[in-house]
């Protein structure tokens, strides 16, 4: 039977200084209406169901190219899911969101634990995905990853979510190799007066949210808001509820101020949250395996600042800074990590026909790692600076129809040194309403601190079990020093257009050609004494032996059936090829079977009479051979009512085809699975 554990704080942990915070935020938001004056009307977000093609094509993105441009003219494959398309989704989490776009992978493996990657390479730790929150990189060192568990907002206040599939290394840097998420939130202008929002259901227990905004004088505006979710868990394999229950409390602040010729913004939020698991263990000490349910303990905060000068009308400077921590209290390891980061950015036109962007950056990352005799890394702490310029040059060669952009980011970081990243992309509009672009990229992926510096007991074996009267052994994953970048090089082709009144179709292709991936290789067993009793240890260590190819094309469908009715769809197709080097150990090329083949989703948007709205979300995901995880099904359903023009309330229906199923497993840390179970709640929106 498995035995419920809970990782002890150290005195003086964030955990206890974030435990006052909803109650304190709670009293300064019945406090702060005085501070400011919010108009007599409370925001409400725009309703996309009202736009035509032709404005849905100019709506902006700012990720491509650092600077608003339509979506019709961006030379990549870049999805947005706005403020109203997470509203009538019934999403109650950003990974949740994510699951609206196309050629993206985005499968739980518990209540509280993601894969989410773009075009391959899918995994708790998956590594090839970069994730931006208002500009703000929430990409970890520690394995290249995100921690998908503590990514948690008010998503009312979310303004848009633009996903970029393929490469956006020369902008946005080293480990944006198969794509960028960047998350980006409203501006306290758009978010003045007051909001509640709270409900609860079988798997949803329970959430609230609170915010408040309003208005500082003439040129500044606020909002301070809180936020707490309780969530159950999963359902375990072998039946009966999973120990992965998930509860979060945020508390966090805008300020946007307008000056003449410049704005300000500053932001920040604090978060403590709890979320079990289900592992599987076993040492030298304990070598039967033995299950053990934990709780983890995370917990952490950030500040952003970001200053923009706009010096003509084709001149614009910007500065952002900001400061990180996080702090992970888990059954196997602990880690506290502060981070450190400036950007410089200058965007300007020097002649009629180049518009150039060009920015300097520097980061600095500092851990504390206090390890188990499971899984540690040496050394304990490290400092690590990363250092960064980029530079990108957009030719207009033919005016409104046809341009050429090419650029490079250089980076130095301490693992692997200098690193560039050209690309070469363009677009080419032949007609109103048809976009055609292509682009030619090179990315990679720098290593990780665990990829270093990790030791991580993976198995025990018994007496004997390597060769007659051998003593115990201890297959152990160890850090590379020498483990190098990954690479990439991109070959992508897209097509938009509004084929007709109220049809938008978006086609994007890729072939990615990959060297240097990450295999493993199996050393040499050699003698341990430590820890008793004396053992082999037979070391796993990471190496750049694996090569291949991934292809495949990305499909999304806009068809506005009617004044009141929006119905899209999405479809991705990926193949992943790779090839085994001699001396690898075979297991590498299971990633082949690692992400689904087939992926089709469709939605439905309509408005009924008398403010009522009916929603309707289905999706297909293809098996997962190398995971033993079959295809499912899904369908979502929402039923949302206006009675009145400040009041919404909902009853949103998840998963509701089977009782449970399995959509991912864990890799690397021996984390059980639970199927995602059939849900339902009910939800209440309140402005004022």
């Amino acid at each position: 039977m498995a035995t419920r554990r809970r990782p002890s704080y150290p005195a003086g942990s964030l955990e206890k200084r974030c435990s006052r915070i909803p109650g304190l935020l709670l009293l300064v938001l019945f406090c702060l209406p005085a501070a400011g004056q919010p108009p007599s009307q409370p925001e409400r977000p725009v309703d996309l169901t009202e736009l035509s093609i032709e404005e849905l094509m100019q709506v902006e993105v700012t990720s491509v190219s650092r600077r608003a441009e339509p979506i019709s003219a961006a030379a990549a494959a870049v999805f947005v899911i706005t403020q109203e398309d997470i509203r009538r989704s019934g999403a109650t989490s950003i990974p949740e969101a994510l699951r609206m776009v196309p050629g993206l992978e985005v499968a739980r493996i518990d209540a509280n634990k993601w894969a989410i990657s773009a075009r391959g390479f899918n995994g708790r730790f998956a590594n090839k995905l970069l994730v931006l929150v208002d500009g703000r990189s929430v990409y970890t060192p520690l394995f290249s990853g995100v921690f998908w568990d503590v990514q948690d907002l008010l998503l009312e206040d979310v303004d848009r979510i633009e996903v970029i599939r393929g490469p956006g290394a020369t902008l946005w840097g080293a480990n944006a190799v198969n794509g960028v998420i960047n998350v980006l939130t409203r501006s306290a202008r758009e978010t003045a007066g007051g909001l509640v929002t709270a409900g609860g259901g079988s798997e949803e227990r329970g959430f609230l949210g609170l915010r408040y905004g309003g208005s500082l004088g003439a040129s500044a505006a606020y909002r301070v808001y809180a936020k707490t979710f309780d969530r159950g868990s999963g359902e375990r394999l072998t039946g009966g509820a999973g120990a992965d229950d998930w509860s979060m409390s945020r508390a966090g602040f805008r300020l946007d101020s307008t000056l003449p010729g410049s704005g300000l913004t500053l932001q920040g939020d604090l978060y403590d949250g709890e979320s079990g698991e289900t592992l599987t263990l076993q040492s030298l000490r304990s070598p039967v395996p033995r299950t053990v349910d934990t709780d983890m303990q995370v917990g952490g905060g950030h500040l952003l600042g970001r200053w923009q000068r706009t010096m003509s009308t084709t001149s614009e400077l910007a500065l952002q800074l900001y400061y990180d921590r996080t702090e992970r209290t888990a059954a196997l390891v602990e880690e506290d990590r502060d981070t450190f980061d400036v950007e410089l950015q200058h965007g300007f036109a020097p002649t009629a026909r180049h518009r150039v962007v060009w920015g300097l950056g520097y980061r600095r990352t500092g851990d504390d790692i206090r390890g188990t005799e499971l899984l540690s890394l040496h050394p304990a702490r490290r400092t690590d600076d990363l250092a960064s310029a980029f530079f990108q040059d957009e030719v207009t060669l033919r005016p409104d129809r046809l341009w050429l952009i090419l650029g490079s980011k250089l980076e130095h970081n301490d693992y692997s040194g200098f690193e560039l990243q050209p690309n070469l992309r363009t677009v080419w509009i032949p007609r109103p309403r048809h976009t055609l672009w292509g682009a030619v990229s090179r990315a990679i992926r720098t290593p990780s601190r665990a990829e270093h510096d990790l030791r991580l007991s993976s198995e025990v074996a018994g007496p004997g079990a390597l060769f007659p009267a051998s003593p115990p052994a201890v297959f152990t994953v160890l850090g590379n020093p020498d483990y190098g970048s990954e690479e990439l090089l991109a070959w992508e082709l897209g097509y938009r257009a509004g084929l007709a009144p109220g049809l938008f179709v978006d086609v994007a292709t890729f072939y990615n050609v990959y060297d240097r991936l990450r295999a493993t290789r199996t050393g040499e067993p050699f003698p341990e004494v430590a820890p008793a009793p004396p053992h082999l240890v037979v070391p796993v260590y990471p190496t750049n032996d694996l090569d291949g190819e991934t292809w495949g094309a990305e499909l999304a469908v806009d068809w506005r059936a009617a004044g009141n009715w929006r119905l899209s769809a999405a479809y991705t197709y990926l193949r992943v090829q790779l090839h085994e080097r001699p001396g690898i150990d075979p297991l590498n090329l299971s990633v082949e079977g690692d992400s689904p083949r087939h992926q089709l989703a469709f939605r439905s948007s309509l408005d009924l009479l008398r403010g009522l709205e009916l929603d309707l979300t289905a999706r297909y995901v293809d098996e997962l051979p190398a995971l033993a995880t079959d295809s499912y099904v899904s369908l979502d359903l929402r039923l949302g009512w206006n009675p009145v023009s400040r009041l919404e309330l909902s009853l949103v229906g998840q998963d509701l085809l089977e009782g449970s199923h399995v959509e991912f497993a864990p890799e690397v840390i021996p984390t059980h699975p639970t199927g995602v179970e059939r849900g339902l709640y009910g939800k209440l929106i309140w402005r004022f």
